[in-house]
């Protein structure tokens, strides 16, 4: 086997990307379809699919969501490679859209960033973020951040892609130089980053209209913009972004954040009252739940292998 990953042939059908470039990947194809792509970020598997059920063509795992539901700990750098990929392959058997990852540094150099791709891939992701701070990483927006040497990256974007070979896998590269060396140190980044082999650049941390408006005009696309609540950048409709020049937009925070303050109040409504009894409507109904996770497709799956010595329990 050759270092750079397993021996696979592509997937899909060869298609012109809004880049010219000739790609097979499921990300390009959805492009090509819908111009402008608007996702939200997931954390597991209940989130995803409600995602896919909201009717969303794609979705995207968020290492800060992963490592505040999983781990209980700020994006700090905290989660490994082992961790990410467990919960890549988790979310993906969930669900039919295809799922961007955020694989922060790709856990190392260049050979790490190897076999993150080939690990990413083989548990079903369809692309992932790949960003240049020094490790250990931390969220875009949060103070403290700093950047590896552009050609050190240069040569992991370069790992990603070789990595790839001509399997279906979208590869972000991600710079936040924007608040570590400034404006035109990301967009200088992002250009030598798209020169080896990226499918789409990420300014993060732009802090107003104006700087989105210079990524836009400075560089090729497809372009991810990063709308998250309460963080350093604007924050601007589907329509808005769209007509500044971004294809990708990412609202990777907003499922964590929304049932955080769902729990937080209800919780505290059960520790006063003693009882969710006054509060139903503040709650999915058992029945519905149930049809989210497809209760009676599994009630049928099991009558199927289900024996005459089987005594069904009762509820």
């Amino acid at each position: 086997m050759s270092p750079l990953g397993h021996t696979a042939s592509a997937t899909g059908t060869l298609t012109e990307s809004i880049t010219g470039m000739t790609t097979t990947t499921r990300i390009h194809a959805l492009l090509e379809k819908h111009r402008t792509l608007l996702f939200p970020g997931v954390y597991d598997a209940l989130s995803a699919k409600l995602v896919e059920q909201a009717g969303f063509p794609l979705t995207f795992i968020s290492g800060y969501s992963v490592a505040a539901s999983y781990l209980g700990l700020p994006d700090f750098g905290y989660l490994t490679q082992t961790e990410v990929v467990a919960a890549t392959r988790r979310v993906c058997a969930s669900v039919s859209i295809p799922i961007i990852i955020d694989a922060d540094t790709g856990y190392g150099n260049a050979l790490n960033v190897i076999r993150t791709v080939n690990e990413l891939i083989e548990a079903g992701a369809a692309g992932m973020f790949l960003e240049d701070q020094i490790w250990p990483k931390r969220c875009g927006h949060m103070k403290g951040k700093r950047v590896i040497p552009i050609e050190e990256h240069v040569q992991k974007i370069r790992a990603a892609v070789d990595a790839r070979r001509n399997r279906d896998f979208f590869i972000v590269a991600r710079t936040d130089a924007r608040q570590v060396t400034g404006l035109d140190d990301a967009i200088r980044r992002c250009r030598r980053y798209r020169e080896a082999g990226a499918d789409a650049l990420f300014v993060e941390g732009p802090r107003s209209v104006e700087e989105l408006a210079t990524i836009a005009r400075e560089l090729p696309p497809p372009l991810v913009a990063n709308m998250l609540e309460g963080g350093v950048t604007p924050l601007l409709t589907k329509e808005e972004l769209e007509s500044i020049g971004f294809q990708l937009i990412v609202c990777p925070l907003t499922a964590l954040y929304a049932s955080v303050k769902a729990m937080q109040e209800i919780f505290g409504l059960l520790k006063t009252a003693g009882t969710t009894r006054a509060a139903m409507d503040r709650l999915l109904p058992f029945q519905q739940f149930h049809d989210i996770i497809d209760l009676d497709g599994y009630y049928a799956l099991d009558e199927r292998y289900r024996t005459h010595d089987d005594t069904p329990g009762s509820s």
